[in-house]
C-alpha cells in the first residue's frame, strides 16, 4: 500500500492494524496513523470551512474590534504554533542531510500543511477581528479538533516513552510537547470573548442585550441568559430587567422588508395584469398603489378566461426571512442524522454484554461514545429551536406592521368588508398561527428522512418483515389526514363563531352604557351565549376527532411493533426474537414514532396557516385609498383654496355616487358653511376634500395642509394635552391661547389634573362637549391652512358655541387667515359666513353669501324662515366680557381658591375635585388600569377551579385511565424482554405464540384506556369552557359603571377572546401531553431501577438537580409570560384606536408618527417573548444534559454489570433510557406551559371578585303589574357620589313632581343634571335619602324592574350591529304593528320603507352606515315602543338639525302628553313651555318652579336665559 511507503522508507509501519487497536486490552493507534489522519483531519476541517466563513464575513460586517491583549494573545499563539510546525520540517531536512537515515516523506508533508494551516488560522483571527467577530464558533471547533487528535498522539508518545525509550527521537518529542501546549491555551483563549465592535449597538443601549458580546461557548450552551434567571428566581422580573431587542431583530429592520417585497409581488402580478388587457386605454384611476382591484369596465374587454393570478405573499415571506431559516435546515439533517447513533450503539452494547470474551474497555468505550454523540445532538437541536423561534419572531413583527400601515391606507369601500374584530384578530390569532408553524415546517421534510432512515436499520436487523410495520404506518396516513381534513373545516367553522362572538362583545362593551340603562343585558347574554353554544358544538367535534386520532398515534408504535415481530417470528421458524433484535427494533420503532406523531400536526398546523395566509392576503390586497383624487400640487399656483370641477364621488365603486357634480371654487382664507337637511351628504363633501371618497369623475384640487375635525370626536387613551398636541412640538403661548379659545380652560380646572389628566379610551371621561371642544383644540393647535369642520358646534351649549365662534372660526377668530369650511346646523351663524353651500341629496343647489340666498328667496329661504323662530339672539348681551370665564349653559363662574367641590356630570365621573392649581398632580388624572401581570406561583386554588369546572367525577376517571394505559405499556415491554430470554432449543423458542398472544393482549386494553382518557378530557375541557365563559360573561354584565371607566375595553376583550381561546383548545391538549410525560418518565426511572439497581445512587441526585433546574427556570417563565401577555394588549387597543381614527390620522398626515409607535409596541411585546424562547432553551439544554447522564449511566452500570444481566432487561432499561432525555424536557415544557396557560382561568375567574351591581331581579317582588302608572317621582332628600372618597355630586335634594308633568332640569357643567337621572336609574346607588315612584322605594326593587319600567333617551345614540327590528326590540316582545308605529311617530318610516330589506335591514358596527341624526331618530323610535310612564331626555338634540329637533320635541309633546318627561336642557328654548324647571348648582337645588316665574325672579335662571338671548 502507499500509505506504507509514505510513512516508513522499508515499509515497517502499517496503516492500521485490528489486532493492535482493537482486539486487545490495551488499544492504541499506529505510527502511520497518527501521522496521517490525526494531523489532517482539522486541518481539512479548517480548508474547506475557510472559504465560506469569509464570504459569509463580508457580507456581515460588525464594525472594528481594537487591538486588545486577548487578541494579541491569540495571535502570538497561532505565530509560534506555526514556528513549532515549521521547525520540524527544518528538522527533518536537516536529519536529511547530516542523519545516517533518510526520514520518510510523511514527516515533511504533515508539518507543513499544519504550519500552512496554523498561518490561515492566524489570518482568520485578525479578519475576524477587522469584521467584528467577538468570538468566534468556527475557531473554536478547530483547536478542539486538533487538541483531541492531539490527544491521542499524545498517550501513544507517552505509552512509546515508558516501553521502548530508544526509539524516541527527543527533538521531535519537544516539539510535539510544545505543540501540545499551545493548542491547549489556544482553546482556552478561543472561548472567551473580545470586546465590542466600536460604534456599536452595544455601546449606546443603556440594557442591552448580552447575546452579542458573549463567547460562543455561553451562546450555544445559551449560558449568557443565566444572569437574568437568577434575578427572576430572587424577585419576580420586571420591565426594567428586560433587554434591548437585537437590532435585527427589530421592527423598522423586519417590516420594510417585508413591505417591499409584498409590493413587488404585487406589481408583477399588476404588469401581468396590463398586458392581459386589450385595449391601449388605462382607465386612470386604477392605478391605485397595489392595483388589485380592476375596474369592471376593464374586464370587459379582457378576452382569455385565465384567472388573474394573485400576488403571492407565500413567496414574500420566504424571500424575507428564507435566508435566515436556511440554517435551521442544516442543524435539522445533522440532528436527524444523529438520532439514529443511539439505537445503533445500543445494538453494539448489547452484542458487547452477549460476548463475554470482548474487552471491558469496549463497553466504555460506547458509554462514552453514547454520552458525545447525545451532547453534541442536545446542542445542535437546541441551536435549530433557537434559529426557528427568532424566525418566528421575526415573522410575527413583520405581519403586525405589514397589517397596521395596509389599515391605515385601505379604502372605505374595503374597510366595510372586514370589522374591526377581524382586522384584530389578524393581527393577534393569524400573526400567532404563523410564529407556532414556523417551529414545525421543517418536519416537512425531515420527517420524511427520519423514518426513510429508520426502516433502513429496521430493514438490517429484522428484514422484510419490516414492511408489515410499515404497512401499519401506511394505513394509519389516510386516516389521520381525513381526521385532519375534518378538524380543518371545523376551525373554519370555529373562527367564525368566534369572530363573530368578538364582535358582538365589542360592542356591547363599547354600549354598555345603553344596555344598563334599557334593562337589556340579559337579551345580549342570550345572544352571546347563542353564538357561543354553536362554537362548543364545533370543538365538541373536533374533541371527538381529537380522541379518535390520539388514539391512533399512540397506538401506531404498538401495533407497529406487534405487526412486526408477529410477522417475523411467524414466517420462519428458525427466527428467533432475541435482545438485539427486539429492542434494537423497538428503540427504532419509538425514533419513528416522534416523525409520524408529527407530521399530521404539522399538516393541520400547515392548513391552518394557510387559512391564515389566506385572510392575510386578502387584507393586504385590499384596495387602497385613491392618493390622486385630491391634488394638493396642481393648486399651488391657483389662487382659490379648493376647487372642484364636475366631481363626482362615491362611497365605493360598485354604489351609485352619493356626492354628483359638484363645482365650487373657494377663495383663500374664506369662511364657508354647509348647510342642509340629515343624511344631505355634508359630511360625504367634507371627507371628498380628504381623499376618503372614490372619485368617480372631475377635479379636487386643495392648496396647502388640511386639518380637520370630524363630526364624532375621535380622542386618544392619552393625556389631554397629548390629545390637543397631537404629536406637534409644544408651543406654549400658543397653547394656551388655543385652550382658552376654545373654551376648555374651566374643563381643565374641573379635571382632576388639569391637561395631564388621562382620557379613557374613546373618551369616556369627558362629555360630549368636552370631546368636541378636544378634537377642535387639536386641529387648531395644529397651524393649517384649510380647516374641514364637520359640525363643531352641536355637541355643545349655545353660548359656549358662540364664544368658539366669535373666538375660533369667525371672521375675528384664532383661524381668520385659514380657509375654513365649516358644516353646520345652527342658523344664527350664517350672517357672519363668506359663503353658504345647501345641500340637497348630494348636490349642491346654491350658493352664496348670507344676503344673496335671501334676496334669490330659494329653498334656503324657506329653510330659514321656518327655523329660526326659535334662534333669534341678541348679539349685544351674549357676549360674555373677557374677565369672566365661560363655561357650558352659560352660566358663569369664579373659582375662588379655596377648594370648591364641583360636580361632574354626562360621564366625567371621574376624580373632579377641583383643588388649588398647585396640588394637581398627573397620577391624579390616571384613570383606566393597564392590565397588571401577577408575580408568583399559580395558586394551586385556580387549578382547583379547573377541575371543579371540568367536574371532579371526570377528573378522577380521566386520571384513572391514564395510569391503566402506561401501567399495562411497561407490562408489555417488561414481556417483550422476557421473551427475548427464553432459551432457544434446536433454534427456535418453544413457547412463542403464547408470548405473543399475551404481548397482543396487552396492546389492546392499552387502546381502550387511550382512547377512554382522550375523550373524557377532551368532553372535561368543553364543560370546562363552557361554564367558565358563562360566568364570566355573567359576572361582566353584572358590573357596575364605574368598573367599565376604569377597565379598559381592550383588557376584557383580550379575555373573552385569547383567554377563552387558550381555555378552549390550549389547556386540554397540555394537559393531556403532561399527564402522558408525567407518566413516561416515572414508567422509565422505574424501569431503569428495575434493570440496573445501581442507578440508584444517581437518580436521586439528577432528581434534585432536575427539580432545582425546573423551579429556576419556571420562576422567571412564568414572570416573563406574564410580561409578554400584558404588554400585547396595548398593541391591539393601540390598533383598535388607530382603526376608529384612520380619517383624522390621515388628514394630519400623522400616519408616520403612529406607524413609529404602533412598531414600539410590537418590540416592547417581543421584549419580553425574545428571554422567553431563550429561556426555554436555556432550560432544554440542561435538563437534557441530566438526561443524557442517566442515559450513559444506565449503560455504564450496565457495562460493569454485564455478569449478571440478561441481554433483555438490559435492552430494555436502555431503550428506556434513550426516550428519557425526551420525555424529560418535554415534561418541563408541559408543567411550565399548564403553569403559564392556566393563568388564563386565573384572569377569567379576575371578575368574580370585582364589585357588582345589584341584583337584577328580586325574588320576593310585589311590583303591581303596570307599574308605574300615575308617574309621580318624589325625590327626599336625596345625594349621591361617584366614588366613596369624593364629595357628594348631588346633594340634599327635594322635590316632588306630579305625575304627567314636564320638568326641565338646568344648570352649568358639572352640575350634577345628569347625576341626577344617573341616580333614578340607579347607575350610581343613593349615597343618602331616596326615590319615590308612585310611592315605591325604588331602593328595594331589582335593578331590570326599575330600569325597564322608565325610559331614557339617552345623549349618544348607541347602535348594535344587527337588524334595525333587533335594534328597537331585543327580546322581541312587540308585534311588527307596534314597531312601524314607533317608527312612523319617530319620522323613520319613508327612511326605513325606503330599504331593500326593511325592518331586517343590517346596522354595521356601531350604526356607522346611518346618519348620526337618524341614529338619534332610532333612540327616538325605542322609547316610544316602550312608552312607559316616565321618559328622561339627556339632551338628546345636540347632533340634530333644526328640522329633525323640531320633529322629535313635536313627536315628545304630542306621544308622551300623558307620560312624566324630566329633559336635561341645553337650549332653554326647548323648556320654556314646560310646567317646572329645576335648576341645580353645585350638586344642590338652586330654584324650582314654572318658567314664567323663575323669569320673575331674575334669579339665576334669568341670567342663563338672558345670556342664551331669550330674555
Amino acid at each position: 500500500m502507499g500509505f506504507e511507503h509514505f510513512c516508513s522508507v522499508d515499509r515497517s509501519d502499517p496503516f492500521w492494524d485490528w489486532n493492535r487497536s482493537w482486539n486487545t486490552s490495551n488499544p492504541d493507534l499506529t505510527q502511520c496513523f497518527q501521522n496521517t489522519i490525526l494531523v489532517w483531519l482539522p486541518c481539512f476541517y479548517l480548508w474547506l470551512s475557510a472559504p465560506i466563513y469569509l464570504i459569509y464575513l463580508r457580507g456581515h460586517d460588525r464594525g472594528y474590534i481594537c487591538m486588545s491583549h486577548l487578541n494579541k494573545a491569540k495571535t502570538v499563539v497561532g505565530l509560534l504554533l506555526w514556528l513549532v510546525c515549521w521547525s520540524d520540517v527544518f528538522y527533518s531536512f536537516w536529519e536529511r542531510s547530516h542523519g545516517s537515515s533518510v526520514p520518510p516523506p510523511v514527516l515533511l508533508v504533515s508539518p507543513t500543511v499544519l504550519g500552512l494551516t496554523m498561518l490561515l488560522a492566524t489570518f482568520l483571527i485578525q479578519y475576524e477581528r477587522m469584521k467584528g467577530v467577538q468570538s468566534s464558533g468556527l475557531m473554536l471547533i478547530f483547536w478542539l479538533l486538533a487538541l483531541v487528535c492531539a490527544t491521542v498522539t499524545f498517550r501513544s508518545k507517552v505509552l512509546q516513552a515508558l516501553d521502548q525509550l530508544s526509539s524516541v527521537s527527543v527533538w521531535r518529542f519537544t516539539t510535539f510537547y510544545i505543540y501540545y501546549a499551545l493548542l491547549l491555551v489556544a482553546l482556552i483563549l478561543s472561548c472567551l470573548s473580545d470586546q465590542p465592535p466600536l460604534f456599536s449597538q452595544a455601546v449606546k443601549d443603556q440594557n442591552p442585550c448580552p447575546e452579542p458580546g458573549a463567547s460562543f461557548l455561553s451562546r450555544i450552551t445559551f449560558w449568557w441568559i443565566t444572569r437574568m434567571m437568577i434575578i427572576g428566581y430572587r424577585r419576580p422580573l420586571e420591565e426594567k430587567d428586560l433587554w434591548s431587542l437585537n437590532p435585527e431583530d427589530r421592527s423598522h429592520r423586519v417590516v420594510p422588508q417585508l413591505v417591499t417585497r409584498w409590493n413587488n409581488e404585487c406589481q408583477k402580478v399588476k404588469r401581468t395584469e396590463q398586458k392581459m388587457l386589450y385595449s391601449p386605454k388605462r382607465v386612470p384611476h386604477t392605478e391605485n398603489k397595489e392595483g388589485c382591484a380592476v375596474e369592471e369596465s376593464e374586464i370587459l374587454i379582457v378576452k382569455n378566461p385565465q384567472k388573474t393570478k394573485e400576488p403571492s405573499l407565500l413567496w414574500a415571506l420566504c424571500l424575507t426571512f428564507g435566508p435566515y431559516f436556511l440554517i435551521s435546515c442544516l442543524y435539522k439533517a445533522i440532528q436527524d442524522i444523529l438520532m439514529f447513533v443511539g439505537p445503533e450503539i445500543l445494538r453494539l452494547l448489547i452484542r458487547f454484554v452477549n460476548d463475554s470474551s470482548a474487552p471491558s474497555w469496549q463497553g466504555f468505550f460506547y458509554t462514552a461514545l453514547l454520552f458525545v454523540c447525545t451532547c453534541v445532538q442536545s446542542l445542535i437541536l437546541q441551536r435549530y429551536f433557537h434559529v426557528c423561534f427568532v424566525s418566528g419572531m421575526r415573522l410575527r413583527s413583520a405581519i403586525i406592521g405589514a397589517v397596521y400601515r395596509k389599515a391605515l391606507v385601505i379604502s372605505s369601500a374595503a374597510r366595510r368588508t372586514s370589522t374591526v374584530g377581524e382586522i384584530v384578530n389578524l393581527m393577534s390569532v393569524d400573526a400567532q398561527r404563523f410564529m407556532d408553524l414556523i417551529t414545525y415546517i421543517n418536519m416537512i421534510w425531515s420527517a420524511p428522512l427520519q423514518v426513510v432512515l429508520a426502516l433502513y436499520f429496521l430493514w438490517q436487523n429484522l428484514g422484510p418483515s419490516v414492511l408489515a410495520g410499515v404497512a401499519v404506518m401506511v394505513l394509519m396516513v389516510p386516516v389521520n389526514a381525513v381526521i385532519a381534513m375534518k378538524t380543518k373545516t371545523y376551525q373554519v367553522a370555529q373562527m367564525k363563531s368566534k369572530d363573530s362572538r368578538i364582535k358582538l362583545m365589542n360592542e356591547m362593551l363599547n354600549g354598555i352604557k345603553v344596555l344598563k340603562l334599557y334593562a337589556w343585558e340579559l337579551a345580549f347574554r342570550d345572544k352571546v351565549s347563542e353564538i357561543r353554544e354553536s362554537e362548543l358544538k364545533v370543538l365538541k367535534k373536533a374533541a371527538y376527532l381529537g380522541a379518535m386520532s390520539t388514539f391512533t398515534w399512540v397506538c401506531a408504535p404498538f401495533l407497529v411493533a406487534l405487526s412486526t415481530f408477529s410477522v417475523y417470528v411467524l414466517i420462519d421458524e428458525e427466527n428467533v426474537l432475541d435482545a438485539q433484535k427486539a429492542f434494537v427494533s423497538l428503540a427504532l420503532f419509538n425514533i419513528l414514532r416522534f416523525p409520524l406523531n408529527m407530521l399530521p400536526m404539522v399538516i393541520s398546523s400547515m392548513v391552518q396557516a394557510s387559512v391564515s395566509l389566506k385572510r392575510l392576503r386578502v387584507f393586504l390586497s385590499h384596495e387602497e385609498l385613491q392618493e390622486d383624487s385630491v391634488e394638493h400640487k396642481a393648486a399651488a399656483d391657483s389662487p382659490f383654496s379648493i376647487s372642484m370641477e364636475d366631481a363626482v364621488f362615491s362611497w365605493s365603486r360598485t354604489e351609485s355616487p352619493t356626492l354628483k357634480k359638484l363645482n365650487v371654487c373657494i377663495p383663500e382664507c374664506s369662511l364657508v358653511a354647509v348647510v342642509g337637511h340629515v343624511g344631505s351628504g355634508k359630511s360625504s363633501l367634507l371627507s371628498a376634500l380628504l381623499g376618503e371618497m372614490d372619485k368617480l369623475e372631475g377635479s379636487v384640487s386643495v392648496k396647502g395642509s388640511v386639518a380637520y375635525v370630524p363630526q364624532q370626536a375621535w380622542i386618544q387613551n392619552s393625556t389631554l394635552k397629548d390629545n390637543i398636541m397631537f404629536g406637534q412640538e409644544r408651543r406654549e403661548a400658543w397653547y394656551q391661547q388655543v385652550v382658552e379659545a376654545c373654551a376648555l380652560r374651566p374643563d381643565l380646572e374641573i379635571l382632576p389634573a388639569g391637561d395631564e389628566t388621562e382620557i379613557g379610551e374613546k373618551g369616556v371621561n369627558l362629555s360630549g362637549g368636552q370631546k368636541q371642544r378636544v378634537s377642535l383644540a387639536r386641529a387648531v393647535y395644529c397651524d393649517r391652512a384649510v380647516y374641514l369642520l364637520d359640525d363643531p358646534l352641536s355637541a355643545v351649549d349655545a353660548h359656549v358655541g358662540k364664544h368658539i365662534f366669535d373666538h375660533v372660526v369667525g371672521p375675528q377668530g384664532l383661524l381668520k387667515d385659514k380657509t375654513r369650511v365649516l358644516v353646520t346646523h345652527g342658523l344664527s351663524y350664517l350672517p357672519q359666513v363668506d359663503l353658504i353651500l345647501v345641500m340637497v341629496e348630494g348636490q349642491i343647489t346654491e350658493m352664496g353669501s348670507y344676503q344673496q340666498l335671501m334676496d334669490r328667496d330659494g329653498a334656503f329661504a324657506e329653510f330659514l324662515r321656518t327655523y329660526s323662530a326659535g334662534e333669534h339672539t341678541e348679539d349685544d348681551e351674549s357676549a360674555p366680557k373677557s374677565g369672566t370665564k365661560v363655561l357650558e349653559n352659560g352660566s358663569v363662574t369664579t373659582l375662588v381658591g379655596s377648594p370648591t367641590v364641583s360636580t361632574s356630570s354626562k360621564q366625567t365621573e371621574k376624580e373632579d375635585q377641583i383643588q388649588n392649581k398647585k396640588t394637581k398632580s398627573p397620577d391624579v388624572g390616571k384613570l383606566t388600569e393597564a392590565d397588571k401581570a401577577s408575580t408568583g406561583q399559580v395558586k394551586l386554588a385556580v387549578f382547583w377551579t379547573y377541575l371543579k369546572a371540568i367536574g371532579v367525577l371526570l377528573s378522577i376517571i380521566s386520571i384513572f385511565l391514564f395510569f391503566v394505559h402506561h401501567l399495562v405499556s411497561l407490562f408489555s415491554n417488561y414481556w417483550l424482554s422476557l421473551w427475548t430470554d427464553d432459551p432457544v432449543i434446536n433454534g427456535t423458542q418453544p413457547n412463542r405464540l403464547m408470548r405473543l398472544g399475551v404481548y397482543g393482549g396487552f396492546g389492546l386494553s392499552q387502546g381502550v384506556a387511550v382512547f377512554g382518557y382522550s375523550l373524557a378530557m377532551s368532553i372535561g375541557g368543553i364543560l370546562a369552557s363552557r361554564y367558565l365563559h358563562q360566568s364570566m360573561l355573567y359576572d361582566v354584565l353584572r358590573s357596575p359603571m364605574s368598573f367599565f371607566e376604569r377597565t379598559p375595553s381592550g383588557n376584557l376583550v383580550n379575555r373573552f377572546a385569547k383567554e377563552m381561546d387558550t381555555i378552549d383548545s390550549v389547556i386540554p391538549s397540555i394537559l393531556k401531553m403532561f399527564m402522558g410525560s408525567m407518566f413516561n418518565v416515572m414508567g422509565s426511572c422505574v424501569i431503569i431501577l428495575i434493570a440496573t439497581p445501581l442507578v440508584a445512587i444517581i437518580i436521586p441526585v439528577l432528581g434534585l438537580l432536575y427539580f432545582f433546574v425546573q423551579r429556576f427556570y419556571v420562576a422567571s417563565s412564568r414572570q416573563l409570560k406574564r410580561l409578554e401577555s400584558v404588554s400585547r394588549s396595548p398593541i391591539y387597543t393601540h390598533f383598535n384606536e388607530t382603526l376608529l381614527g384612520t380619517s383624522v390620522i390621515r388628514a394630519f398626515g400623522e400616519q408616520e408618527r403612529f406607524i413609529r409607535e404602533s412598531d414600539q409596541r410590537v418590540d416592547h411585546n417581543q421584549k419580553a417573548y425574545y428571554p422567553s424562547i431563550v429561556a426555554n432553551r436555556w432550560l432544554a439544554i440542561r435538563l437534557e444534559f441530566v438526561g443524557n447522564v442517566i442515559v450513559s449511566s444506565a449503560a455504564l452500570f450496565a457495562v460493569i454489570a454485564r455478569e449478571d444481566l440478561s441481554p433483555g432487561i438490559m435492552g430494555l432499561s436502555i431503550s428506556y433510557a434513550l426516550q428519557l432525555t425526551a420525555s424529560l424536557t418535554w415534561l418541563v415544557r408541559m408543567s411550565s406551559d399548564v403553569e403559564t396557560n392556566i393563568v388564563a382561568v386565573e384572569k377569567v375567574k379576575e371578575y368574580r371578585d370585582t364589585e357588582k351591581e345589584a341584583e337584577w331581579k328580586l325574588e320576593s317582588s310585589s311590583l303591581p303589574p303596570g307599574w308605574p302608572t300615575q308617574g309621580c317621582i318624589d325625590i327626599r332628600g336625596f345625594s349621591l357620589r361617584y366614588r366613596h372618597d369624593l364629595d357628594p355630586a348631588i346633594c340634599n335634594i327635594n322635590i316632588n313632581i306630579q305625575g304627567g308633568e314636564k320638568v326641565g332640569i338646568v344648570g352649568r357643567t358639572g352640575a350634577g343634571k345628569s347625576s341626577l337621572t344617573l341616580g333614578l336609574f340607579r347607575i350610581i346607588e343613593a349615597a343618602g335619602g331616596q326615590i319615590l315612584i308612585d310611592g315605591v322605594d325604588i331602593s328595594k326593587l331589582g335593578l331590570h324592574e326599575l330600569r325597564s319600567r322608565i325610559t331614557i333617551i339617552p345623549q349618544d345614540p348607541v347602535l348594535f350591529s344587527g337588524s334595525l327590528r333587533m335594534n328597537l326590540d331585543p327580546f322581541n316582545s312587540y308585534s311588527d304593528e307596534e314597531v312601524w308605529r314607533a317608527l312612523e311617530y319617530s319620522h323613520l318610516k319613508n327612511f326605513v320603507s325606503g330599504l331593500p330589506d326593511k325592518l331586517n335591514h343590517e346596522c354595521s358596527e356601531g350604526g356607522e352606515n346611518l346618519s348620526v341624526g337618524q341614529r338619534q331618530l332610532l333612540c327616538l323610535a325605542r322609547a316610544l315602543l316602550r312608552k312607559t310612564k316616565i321618559l328622561v331626555l339627556d339632551e338628546a338634540t345636540a347632533a340634530v338639525d333644526m328640522e329633525t329637533d323640531n320633529l322629535i320635541q313635536s313627536t315628545i309633546r304630542s306621544q308622551f302628553e300623558e307620560c312624566t318627561v324630566l329633559t336635561i336642557a341645553h337650549r332653554l328654548n326647548t323648556i320654556m313651555d314646560y310646567t317646572r324647571v329645576l335648576v341645580l348648582e353645585k350638586g344642590e337645588m338652586a330654584e324650582f318652579d314654572s318658567p314664567s316665574s323663575l323669569m320673575a325672579q331674575k334669579g339665576a335662571f334669568y341670567k342663563m336665559a338672558k345670556d342664551a338671548g331669550l330674555v
